[in-house]
């Protein structure tokens, strides 16, 4: 990895997860309890031994940059060349915002450039899974590819959400598609599935370049990678496709793209479990994060009806569980949950006070929310939809504008999209 530089995207909106993205970028979004989502590919870039990576922030970016400056960026040891470097649209090339994944990276070619990598790892900051990305690189090297993108099949009938390719026998890609209605490709190695890009590129340095220096010479592109970059160098270098091998160690191969609050929701909830697909304690893939300094969580009162407990739920630090009830449930630092409640089903973000008598289910409450006592939640349709985001499937988001409970205004969801 010493000769390879990483470059991981984690600019995007994230508008599909308003209104947890209204205040912060997709990547900064809280998971399971004390991290963000990008931790996810930030440790997996740690435990593969990538030491070099830029950072490509751009929207509503303050709490993404505090995070990874004050978690991540003393991690790695500048002396040895290592780094973790946000790089902010800084209009070398033009006027522009990041136009896309292929210009934010067109955008830093000078920066790129001037680490002198002989290869380019492309990365994505907000997708849930575990990866070791020196094997991907040791397979790019022995198949001689000039690129190289990760794959996983996926069923034929979700092809529509992902970049799919055609793989022959050998592993070399044949053809690309970006998000089709429907394809006639099919796995080599399984003819009930489709082969999907997970959005990891390995590039020899002069094709990707060059490529990008095409690419924005270009008015009609879209400066993308899986609509324009890879399918324009099909045929034309040699590309290999690079079956993922998941370090999470289940039966079935876990990558979760947490881009719709439900998917996001799902992810969570699977934490929860006795035994979650996705493994937060398997000490030989740490998770690393920016840790605050909380005390440990606490349990108090232990009477009828007023028993301070969580089943089934994880629990982070500077937690008061205060005679109340947490059940099925991700509780982020710095909560406190009163007497007499009861909390199921549902995300707590950090530094939330949840008031006694409150009955809260299938709910994502955002961080510095204080519920009032005696609230509702997820129990009348209706009356949740007078006071905050509710999804199509039911699921209650409260922010720190929604209104509780003076002068509630009608909140249709689908008319944000």
């Amino acid at each position: 990895m010493k000769d390879t530089l990483g470059v991981l995207l984690a600019g995007g909106a994230g508008e599909r997860l308003f209104p947890l993205t209204r205040d912060r970028a997709k990547p900064a979004v809280p998971f399971g309890g004390h991290y963000r989502i990008i931790d996810i590919t930030l440790s997996n870039c740690i435990n593969s031994g990538l030491r070099r990576v830029f950072i490509m922030t751009q929207y509503k970016a303050l709490s993404l940059n505090r995070h990874i400056r004050e978690g991540w960026t003393g991690i790695v040891a500048r002396e040895l060349g290592e780094f973790f470097e946000m790089l902010p649209p800084m209009q070398r090339t033009g006027s522009n915002w990041y136009m896309g994944t292929a210009d934010a990276v067109y955008q830093n070619i000078y920066s790129i450039g001037s680490e002198q990598p002989k290869r380019i790892i492309i990365l994505s900051g907000d997708h849930i899974y575990k990866m070791d990305y020196s094997r991907m690189l040791e397979h790019h090297k022995e198949t001689g590819a000039e690129v190289t993108l990760a794959a996983l099949p996926i069923p034929p009938d979700e092809v529509s959400r992902f970049g799919v390719v055609e793989v022959g026998q050998t592993g070399e890609v044949q053809g690309f598609q970006e998000k089709p209605a429907s394809t006639s490709f099919r796995s080599p190695f399984n003819p009930n599935a489709v082969d999907a890009s997970m959005g990891i590129y390995i590039f020899n340095t002069e094709v990707l370049l060059k490529a990008l220096i095409a690419d924005a010479e270009d008015p009609n592109s879209k400066h993308d990678f899986g609509h324009n970059i890879l399918p324009n160098l099909l045929g034309k270098k040699k590309m290999m496709a690079y079956s993922f091998v998941d370090e999470n160690k289940q039966q079935a191969l876990y990558w979760r793209d947490v881009g719709t609050l439900d998917a996001y929701y799902d992810a969570n909830m699977d934490l929860c479990a006795v035994s979650p697909i996705f493994n937060l304690y398997d000490k030989n893939w740490p998770m690393r994060t920016r840790m605050r300094q909380y005390p440990p969580a606490k349990f108090v009162f232990d009477e009828p009806g007023r028993s301070g407990m969580a089943i089934n739920s994880v629990i982070a630090s500077g937690v008061i569980i205060s005679g109340a009830t947490v059940s099925n449930s991700v509780v982020s630092e710095d909560v406190r949950v009163n007497s007499y409640s009861a909390v199921d089903a549902s995300i707590i973000f950090s530094h939330v006070n949840i008031g006694r008598y409150c009955r809260i289910r299938r709910a994502i409450i955002d961080r510095h929310v204080h519920i009032p006592e005696g609230t509702v939640i997820g129990y009348d349709p209706a009356e949740d939809k007078r006071r905050y985001f509710v999804t199509p499937s039911g699921l209650t988001i409260v922010t720190r504008d929604s209104s509780l409970f003076e002068n509630p205004v009608e909140l249709d969801f689908e008319q944000r999209y």
